[in-house]
C-alpha cells in the first residue's frame, strides 16, 4: 500500500517515551511516524503532553491536520510534568483508566522506543490480544534494533513453552514506520484466544466502547 492512500485504521494509539533518548535517531523516528500517520490520514491517541517523543509525534500529527487526543491522569497534568497540551485532552483518574481509554479509542497500537511505562502499556495490549479482549494489531517500531532484546525474550518464551507460537505472532515489528504500518494493515489474528472475544464484558474491564474488529 502506498503511504499516501487512506488506511483502514482511523485512529492509532502510540506509546512512547516522555524522554527523547540520547540519540537523534529516536526523535527522527517519532517525526517519521507522525508524518506517516498524517499521509495515511490516521488520527492519534497518546498519553498526553508535549515532552520527549510524545511531544514530537503529537505535534507532527496535529500540525498535519489530523486529530490528536491526549489521555492523561490528573496527577500528571501539571505543566512541569507533562508540558503544554497538544490537541484535545481527556483527564482521567489514574493509569488504569488511561490505558483503557486509549485502548477503546484506537484501532491499533504502536510502540516507539520508551522506558518502563511504554513497555508496560504495550505488553498489556499484547496480553489483551492473547486473552481475546481485542483483535487489534500491536506493532513495535524497532528503531536501530531498540526492541531486539525484547523480541528475543519473546522468542525464548516460545522455546521454553511459556508463549504459544501463535501468540508470538501477535507482536509485529519493523525498523521503519512505513514498513510497520504496512504489516499492521495486513495483520489477521491467527492465535487461539484464552477466552472467546464475545465473553469479555468490556464495562467490567473499564474498557468502554470496544469497537468491532
Amino acid at each position: 500500500m502506498e503511504s499516501n492512500s487512506r488506511s483502514k485504521f482511523k485512529i492509532i494509539c502510540v506509546f512512547c517515551g516522555s524522554n527523547p533518548g540520547h540519540r537523534k535517531v529516536f526523535s527522527d523516528a517519532a517525526i517519521e511516524l507522525g508524518n506517516e500517520l498524517v499521509s495515511r490520514k490516521i488520527d492519534l491517541v497518546y498519553g498526553g503532553g508535549s515532552v520527549g517523543l510524545m511531544g514530537l509525534i503529537s505535534q507532527k500529527v496535529y500540525e498535519g491536520g489530523c486529530h490528536v487526543l491526549g489521555v492523561i491522569p490528573k496527577a500528571l497534568v501539571p505543566i512541569e510534568i507533562s508540558g503544554e497540551s497538544v490537541g484535545d485532552v481527556k483527564i482521567v483518574s489514574d493509569m488504569h483508566e488511561r490505558k483503557a481509554e486509549m485502548a477503546s479509542q484506537a484501532d491499533a497500537f504502536i510502540a516507539l522506543p520508551g522506558g518502563y511505562g511504554t513497555m508496560e502499556e504495550t505488553l498489556e495490549m499484547i496480553t489483551w490480544a492473547q486473552l481475546g479482549i481485542h483483535k487489534k494489531p500491536v506493532g513495535l517500531l524497532n528503531v536501530e534494533g531498540y526492541y531486539n532484546s525484547l523480541l528475543t525474550l519473546f522468542d525464548n518464551g516460545v522455546e521454553e513453552g511459556f508463549i504459544k507460537p501463535g501468540a508470538r505472532d501477535i507482536v509485529l515489528a519493523a525498523p521503519t514506520a512505513r514498513e510497520l504500518l504496512s504489516k499492521m494493515e495486513q495483520y489477521t489474528p491467527s492465535h487461539d484466544h484464552v477466552a472467546p472475544h464475545e465473553s469479555w464484558h468490556m464495562e467490567e474491564l473499564a474498557f468502554p466502547g470496544e469497537k468491532s474488529p
